[in-house]
């Protein structure tokens, strides 16, 4: 049995605006196909848009949000296994936010303020194609001083044996990930970061190689990866030579070899886990008009692999767990489950 709060998340919780556009409304915010940026000026008259349109649904998201909450779902028994950690405004939003955590058996422990109010992300649905505009709002002002370090909230952390925080919150909070990092390191627990975006690679460069010491578990894309290799100037584009680059990077803890696990959508999952050695794992077949939006997948493939990683099962066993929910995932809107997986 799984101990309560064994898997701690921490990061930007928002409520997904999830809507089917055209190519006009990209074309008209200059928004590509299948992207994730952060909100400008230029992006506030199409959160106005977007919810004026005739099918507009409303989930709880957030990268990392959804990934403890698959991970929880995948478990089922005992509940709160994950907890999370992030920054919402006291607002409606925040209380749909607060409710979904909860219809999700998550331990969400939440910093609620009221300079911002809670963070939206518009998930703009082309075909099999998902643009995401985030604007962080609330999200935006998690204080580590305010929060994490309170006693009862960093007793929390230190219940935890897995770690993990989505590469977006490196924007918000670096010192709240590296004192989280850090604890892991000094205690030999599992700590994962994920890539989350090609921007976070270009434009947050420090504040991910100052933690990328501490990571043991690297998640990303394969654009993502791409986007990493190029700006650390791996001078490759073969996925597989990244992975087996990242895997050589820096490492505090030697106990701990690190583990690069980079998803290509409907291709096979790359994984290195020896400098010398990369596997492929083919994901579930799927027919294409079986996946409704792919919004969600690379949050859904690590909250499988998470729920195995925190019971102790072997790291073939967290990526097929990982293809499970994904697969879930895709043929349904949003990141939303069924009451039960049916993975074994």
């Amino acid at each position: 049995m799984t101990d309560q709060n064994a898997l701690f998340g921490m990061g930007n919780p928002l409520l997904d605006i999830s809507a089917v556009v055209d190519k006009d409304f990209l074309d008209k915010y200059g928004l590509k196909p299948n992207d994730q940026i952060l909100a400008e000026e230029k992006h506030k008259a199409l959160f106005e848009e977007i919810v004026k349109k005739s099918k507009v649904e409303y989930h709880a998201g957030g990268s990392t949000q959804n990934s403890v909450k698959i991970a929880q779902w995948m478990i089922q028994e005992p509940h709160k296994v994950a907890t999370f950690f992030g920054c919402i405004g006291k607002d409606h939003f925040g209380e749909i936010l607060k409710q979904k955590a909860a219809e999700a058996h998550v331990d969400a422990h939440y910093y609620e303020q009221t300079e911002e109010p809670t963070g939206t992300c518009a998930a703009c649905i082309t075909g099999d194609n998902r643009s995401l505009i985030a604007n962080l709002a609330a999200a935006n002002c998690y204080k580590k001083e305010k929060h994490l370090d309170l006693d009862k909230n960093w007793s929390l952390v230190e219940k935890a044996q897995v770690y993990y925080i989505a590469g977006f919150f490196l924007t918000v909070s670096p010192d709240s990930i590296l004192k989280v990092a850090k604890h892991a390191c000094e205690h030999n627990k599992i700590f994962g970061l994920n890539l989350s975006a090609p921007f976070i690679s270009q434009f947050f460069k420090e504040p991910l190689m100052k933690v990328m010491p501490y990571v043991d578990i690297l998640f990303g894309n394969e654009t993502e990866a791409a986007m990493f290799g190029k700006e650390q100037g791996f001078e490759t584009d073969d996925i597989e030579e990244i992975a087996r680059k990242v895997q050589l990077l820096p490492k505090v803890n030697k106990n701990r070899k690190r583990i690069v696990v980079f998803t290509q959508g409907k291709e096979d999952t790359i994984n290195s886990t020896e400098s010398d050695k990369v596997t492929r794992f083919p994901v579930i077949d799927i027919d294409q008009n079986d996946i409704v939006d792919t919004n969600g997948a690379g949050d859904a493939f690590v909250g499988g692999f998470l729920s195995e990683l925190v019971q102790e099962e072997s790291l073939e066993q967290c990526i097929r767990a990982g293809h499970y929910a994904a697969n879930i995932i895709i043929q349904r809107s949003g990141c939303t489950f069924p009451e039960k997986p049916d993975f074994n």
